[in-house]
């Protein structure tokens, strides 16, 4: 066992946790299941270090994909009154997954497909129904409604 960090992946986490630890609670809707999950991916990259060609896909794979599994639905955002919060918390998993992915993270459809597993036409339907629906849910209305 090592007695001391790598000071590369000392430096990586020190510069990704705070963005991906915003985005991961966005993503679950709870600070202790985000904090749990970033923990997780974080562990299993300093497992794997040395072997792993991009740390940032590896980390976003270990962090994004278990908000999809069933197992892991809970109420996103419960009992919040934050209007936004309260919009992402509408929506699916799935959705509240692409939609952070596309919109805060700023990925690519094609990037996100990549990421969680999704074929882009996937990754292109879930972003439009929680755009609409997110949209809705603050009271903008559905923006395929608009002359």
């Amino acid at each position: 066992m090592r007695d001391t960090v790598d000071p590369d992946f000392a430096s990586f986490v020190d510069a990704r946790q705070g963005r991906w630890l915003r985005t991961a609670y966005l993503v679950y809707g709870d600070l202790e299941r985000a904090e749990r999950a970033l923990l997780r991916a974080f562990t299993q990259l300093s497992l794997h270090w040395v072997r792993v060609d991009d740390p940032d896909a590896f980390v976003q794979r270990l962090l994004y994909l278990p908000a999809l599994k069933p197992w892991n639905r809970a109420k996103a955002f419960p009992d919040e009154d934050d209007q936004v919060k309260h919009a992402l918390g509408e929506l699916t998993p799935a959705q509240r997954a692409v939609f952070v992915l596309l919109h805060v993270e700023e990925l690519t459809e094609f990037e996100v497909a990549d990421l969680l597993g999704m074929s882009q036409t996937a990754v292109h339907g879930h972003g439009l129904s929680a755009f609409g629906l997110f949209r809705t849910a603050l009271g903008a209305g559905d923006w395929r409604d608009a002359k």
